[in-house]
């Protein structure tokens, strides 16, 4: 059901594209099956009677849902923007998995703005942010499996992560503490990680055997809804630098 939601999605998407004022939607893609064709005629009918729609898709995207108290940056190896994705990502994964979950990360290229300026953000805004369907997946994962993940993750300048700090020593990941006890590697631990890499992305090929607990829980779908919360606390989106990753000589 929930792919031909997304099948229907994407229908009216492309649909609309013509007529909306605003483009949401990624330069590139991450999958081969599909593609959209530019360049085709638009029939005046159609053009009249999706135009109610295409204005409600504007409008819908121009909604403030909360507000930035300062600027918030996409850095290596660690920046403000990813930070508190991380911990959307952690927060929203516990409430939604209803699971104690030890760790979040998102690869770099996940997030595909490199800064949100202070002042409002709108849901449009976080479309450009997140705009493919990747999917919060939980790994159950031993020590010496998360070991391999940290080190790709060092090697590659560091990630967005919540609830796990380490240290880069000649690109390799060192002094590593899942909340504040050291990583242990026979010790089993769950993280909250994007469907791309637990599906092998971005060179995580071990990952690929692992069972993967998935409930739909869309990445850009837990950003809005712990952004639309801090809002509604009265509380504007902030962020700091706390050495969640960090270079050693």
């Amino acid at each position: 059901m929930r792919s031909v939601k997304i099948f229907v999605s994407s229908i009216l998407l492309i649909a609309f594209l013509p007529f909306c004022k605003t483009l949401y939607q990624p330069t590139t893609v991450q999958f081969k099956d599909y593609r959209i064709t530019k360049g085709q005629p638009v029939n005046d009918d159609i053009s009249k009677l999706l135009q109610p729609y295409a204005d409600s898709v504007n409008k819908n995207m121009n909604d403030i849902i909360a507000v930035a108290s300062m600027p918030l940056e996409k850095k290596q190896p660690e920046g403000t923007l990813g930070n508190v994705l991380a911990d959307a990502m952690l927060a929203v994964g516990k409430e939604n998995y209803h699971i104690d979950i030890d760790a979040s990360f998102i690869n770099f290229g996940g997030i595909r703005l490199p800064s949100i300026a202070a002042g409002n953000i709108s849901r449009g805004k976080i479309f450009e942010l997140a705009p493919f369907d990747n999917i919060i997946v939980l790994l159950h994962v031993k020590g010496n499996v998360l070991m391999e993940l940290l080190n790709i993750i060092a090697k590659k300048g560091g990630w967005p992560c919540a609830g796990i700090s380490f240290q880069i020593k000649n690109k390799a990941a060192v002094n590593v503490k899942i909340g504040d006890k050291a990583l242990q590697e026979n010790v089993d631990y769950r993280i909250a990680i994007l469907d791309y890499v637990a599906n092998g992305g971005d060179d995580c090929e071990m990952l690929k055997q692992i069972p993967q607990l998935n409930n739909g829980l869309l990445f850009r779908d837990a950003v809005l809804n712990y952004f639309s919360k801090i809002n509604s606390e009265g509380k504007k989106i902030s962020s700091v630098i706390q050495n969640r990753i960090s270079n050693v000589q």
